[in-house]
């Protein structure tokens, strides 16, 4: 599994790579890996305002629908819209071409219910045993 040190991960999967005061988020490899081959994703309006750890995003995978949290609140500035028409780039690229939406990031304290690559890299474990 592949995860990406200077991200920022949640229990569900997500990740957040922080830049300045924007947040792009996606799903971790753990996650699409597990979801297996996606086929549909519903991203947001822009302009939306999320809240940390609600749901903002679902995907459907030939295995199951699920839910995308938010790993921070903001407010949204970009979605993916390439997913639109290839959802399928979550699982190739689920850190670079296949991120979701950026948002705009509400409180910069929320960082601190958040994992590091280190510390999600030991849930992973903690979770597969």
């Amino acid at each position: 599994m592949e995860i990406i040190e200077h991200y920022l991960y949640t229990k569900e999967h997500e990740w957040i790579n922080i830049e300045d005061n924007i947040g792009t988020i996606g799903i971790t490899d753990y996650a699409q890996s597990a979801l297996g081959d996606i086929t549909f994703v519903e991203l947001p309006s822009q302009d939306s305002e999320v809240e940390q750890f609600e749901e903002f995003v679902s995907v459907e995978s030939v295995k199951a629908a699920s839910d995308i949290f938010a790993p921070m609140s903001g407010r949204v500035i970009e979605v993916n819209s390439k997913l639109e028409e290839n959802p399928g780039l979550i699982n190739r690229y689920c850190y670079t071409k296949g991120w979701l939406v950026k948002i705009e990031i509400t409180s910069m304290e929320e960082t601190s219910n958040l994992m590091t690559a280190e510390e999600y890299e030991s849930y992973l474990e903690s979770i597969e045993q």
